[in-house]
């Protein structure tokens, strides 16, 4: 089975692959008279201009024309197009044999000298029909639609599901049958050795890059990218009437189901640009001083409100400085706390005892069992706090593991207390000391006082260090 480009028993012989000049094909002028020196990169002005200007390509011996499927569905369209199979395959053998100069492509059209194997050369010419604009306007919309097709164009690949959904569209990209139109010096009215030489080279550059084909039906890279970024960051700017703004019938709309991240991160090169960073803070804002001769509203507790309002600021203060911190990219997410976790970090700041009592009340703690809050919290933070109050059984590896520490804590002949377990807590037996496993492995020394098992110092990653926490203590 062959490709497009291919011939089932095509043999090149070695006259036949040879050059058809023994001067490099590179040295080859462009078809405006330029020389290869003369001949601007593709990503200079004249792609600005609508131009993209390739030199020679080397000879393509005993390799395909074409590895993409769009570049094989180019010259699928070559190949049922052209009537005269004789004059593709000596094309073929032009384009192998490196008889075609440097490649002009620019919307519409693509040009190249091709030279015989009796060093006449032509001026070779093929047309494709542009897109017109409104069928630009709907390619650009679909492309904007989907992060992904805007992430595969920046990868230089072209995916099927692209095509498809322009042609879905309306929007015909790659060339059917008849759409490649021949014009070539040597006078031919269909494709000859000169065009189809210049397709099946034209299928090399389309190969590398897909951009190519889209330059030929009427934009070029950047003005194509520009025109992305522009429709980009319309949409990021909502309707006129700003962001939740009532529709027609006067709901509000609902935002979109928006992308996966991994494509948005794929598509940053064309996305609008992030507004700048804002600057560091040295301290948080001074809250607002709500009393005065006008009355708080019934049921108001200002003291507690102005608390609340000297809290937030502090905690914004702190998100930005960790927003602007070199290692952000890298810390984890903070744990989000429930509203029980929350009154506890609140009363750990000290807001006076009227307010720490309404903290005890909201999270249905008394006030011994919230200053014991406090004290794990001020230990552990959330950690320290789901060690005071949970109980639990770890799973039978984590629990073989806190065995095997337990049994490496004391070294031979070093005196053992007797541990009584349960669950994730081991107690001295008839003794007033508890060391807790918790759920990251660390491990917690309490005491009992007072009837109640109290935190008595930060965790460490040993029981060995929490019991010299306790023996220190003792």
């Amino acid at each position: 089975m062959t490709r497009p480009g291919e011939e089932e028993g095509e043999v090149m012989t070695p006259d036949q692959e040879s050059s058809p000049d023994e001067r490099d094909p590179a040295t080859e002028r462009h078809p405006d008279g330029r020389s290869p020196e003369q001949v601007r990169r593709p990503d200079d002005r004249d792609a600005a201009a609508g131009e993209r200007t390739f030199g020679a390509l080397p000879p393509a011996r005993g390799r395909a024309f074409a590895r993409s499927w769009w570049g094989q569905a180019w010259l699928k369209a070559l190949e049922d197009t052209a009537l005269d199979g004789e004059q593709l395959k000596l094309g073929r053998r032009h384009a192998r044999a490196g008889a075609v100069g440097a490649v002009s492509v620019r919307p519409g059209r693509i040009t190249a000298i091709v030279q015989d194997r009796d060093h006449t050369r032509h001026r070779s010419d093929v047309l494709l029909q542009q897109l017109d604009a409104a069928d630009w306007d709907r390619l650009l919309d679909l492309v904007a639609d989907r992060a992904g097709h805007i992430a595969a164009l920046l990868d230089r690949d072209m995916p099927p599901v692209l095509v498809e959904d322009a042609s879905a569209a309306g929007v015909e990209l790659l060339p059917g049958i008849g759409d490649l139109e021949a014009e070539c010096g040597c006078g031919a009215w269909d494709h000859c050795a000169h065009t189809a030489a210049l397709c099946y080279q034209l299928a090399r550059l389309l190969d590398q890059d897909p951009f190519v084909l889209l330059l030929l039906r009427g934009r070029g890279e950047r003005e194509l990218l520009d025109a992305l970024q522009a429709r980009s960051a319309a949409r990021a700017a909502g309707p006129a009437g700003g962001a939740g703004a009532a529709g027609r019938d006067g709901a509000a709309e609902r935002p979109g189901p928006g992308v996966p991240a991994t494509e948005a991160y794929a598509a940053r090169d064309i996305l609008p640009p992030l507004p700048a960073a804002p600057p560091p803070v040295a301290a948080p804002g001074v809250p607002p001083v709500l009393g005065g001769a006008t009355p708080p509203a019934p049921g108001v507790a200002v003291a507690a409100l102005e608390f609340l309002i000297g809290d937030a600021a502090g905690r914004a203060r702190g998100l930005l400085a960790d927003a602007l911190s070199a290692g952000h990219p890298d810390d984890p997410l903070p744990p989000v706390l429930t509203p029980a976790q929350d009154a506890v970090r609140l009363a750990a700041a000290g807001p006076g005892e009227a307010i720490s009592a309404r903290l005890a009340a909201g999270s249905g703690r008394d006030a011994r069992a919230l200053a014991l809050a406090v004290r794990a919290w001020d230990l552990g933070g959330p950690a320290g706090l789901a060690v005071l109050e949970e109980d639990w059984t770890p799973e039978p590896e984590a629990l073989a593991r806190a065995t095997g520490q337990l049994a490496a804590a004391w070294e031979d002949g070093e005196a053992r207390p007797r541990l009584r377990a349960a669950r994730n807590r081991w107690t001295v037996a008839g003794g007033e000391a508890q060391l807790r496993y918790g759920r990251d492995g660390r491990w917690w020394p309490y005491r009992r006082e007072e009837g109640q098992w109290v935190p008595a110092g930060p965790a460490t990653d040993d029981p060995a260090g929490a019991w010299a926490v306790l023996s220190a203590e003792g």
